[in-house]
């Protein structure tokens, strides 16, 4: 089968693929739709741990249902599904202790294109269907369901992560999907002022429109000191980082509050070595302020929860999708696209059943 492979690191190619064997409690699934993530672009060019070879790219998606084995019940052909980013391995006793993101061995959670074959592909195969696939509602674009299975769950982790309450002041570095997914959660909390910390324009505008009150620009200035001189030397309760360089994890201890801050980490470091703890901000280790580095929440439940929360109207992630191309083979071209952030992009979707998606809109989507 046609499949989008890692060659070799920093090298992508077209291969002729085995098709996914069925297992017992899993499902073949063939994409509706998929979207390049930023991670794939770290996957192809970050470097990072090694990967097997010819590995199948991709981990966003919302597919059909092709074939399912003989242990799922809840799922049947046929079904569109939502395909979390986040696959836990729920067999691993790990679960117990609600290590589901790590059960059994690191980012376990993380498999698809990972440490098994990813989305990019004619077919694909997801272990432990039942708890997995997560149903799609009927009135739900395609874009907007795609964008749950990653983009969205990252965003409201980092929220979580940062233990955002009612009337915080919050912080989130770097606006692209993910940090605009975070402003969108953390108005869901109750948010009071919240400051975005980026500079391309169409995501400047959709921050705004999402929630966030003041826009620091990283090129204009210092975004310490912008950050302290707008909250009056105090910081703020909540910062949430989506995004940037080594440099964003030593501005979030500078500028979140002593005592009461928490800091929500859902970015991505690339390289080695280590990040900077500032001493003097945080207080010689004493300071009070709170680090969390989380993977996103994944799981069958938590993407219905969110597809619940675009079913009632809380949440429109489909604003995220601002590129749309058809047919699988435009899925290198979307990759790039990722990989250069044009002026006038956020997120690209690759149609790969452009009848399917057709069909879906004509009968199911909400005028």
């Amino acid at each position: 089968m046609k499949a989008f492979v890692l060659a070799e690191p920093g090298k992508t190619k077209w291969y002729n693929a085995p098709e996914p064997i069925l297992t017992r409690d899993g499902a073949l699934l063939s994409p509706v739709a998929v979207a390049p993530c930023t991670s794939d672009v770290h996957t192809v060019y970050g470097g990072g741990s090694r990967k097997s070879p010819n590995l199948i790219l991709g981990h966003e998606c919302v597919a059909q249902v092709i074939d399912v084995g003989e242990d799922v019940h809840d799922f049947q052909k046929g079904d569109f599904v939502a395909v979390p980013a986040i696959t836990p391995n729920w067999k691993h006793p790990d679960i117990q202790d609600t290590n589901f993101r790590h059960a059994g061995e690191h980012f376990s959670g993380h498999q698809l294109g990972k440490s098994i074959p990813g989305v990019f592909a004619e077919l694909f195969h997801v272990p432990c269907a039942d708890m997995n696939l997560a149903k799609i509602p009927k009135g739900i674009s395609i874009e907007a369901a795609l964008m749950c299975v990653d983009v969205v769950t990252t965003g409201f982790t980092g929220v979580e992560a940062a233990e955002v309450e009612f009337g915080d002041s919050v912080c989130v570095f770097g606006i692209g999907a993910i940090g605009l997914a975070a402003i969108m959660g953390a108005r869901q909390k109750g948010a009071g002022r919240i400051l975005a910390v980026g500079s391309r324009k169409i995501c400047v505008d959709m921050a705004q429109e999402l929630g966030a009150t003041d826009i620091v620009d990283y090129h204009t200035g210092d975004v310490t000191k912008t950050i302290l001189d707008l909250t009056n030397q105090q910081g703020v309760d909540s910062v949430i980082i989506a995004g940037g360089n080594d440099d964003v994890f030593t501005q979030a201890v500078d500028i979140v509050k002593y005592g009461v801050g928490n800091i929500g980490n859902i970015n991505y470091y690339g390289g080695t070595g280590s990040l900077e703890f500032p001493k003097f901000s945080g207080g010689r280790g004493m300071a009070g302020k709170t680090i969390r580095t989380e993977l996103a929440k994944g799981g069958r439940r938590r993407i219905e929860r969110i597809l619940s929360m675009v079913e009632y109207n809380r949440i429109h992630p489909e604003k995220f999708v601002t590129h749309e191309l058809n047919g699988l083979e435009n899925v290198e071209t979307a990759l790039e696209m990722m990989r250069k952030k044009q002026s006038d992009l956020i997120k690209v979707m690759v149609v790969t059943n452009p009848e399917f998606v057709k069909s879906w809109r004509s009968t199911n989507e909400k005028n």
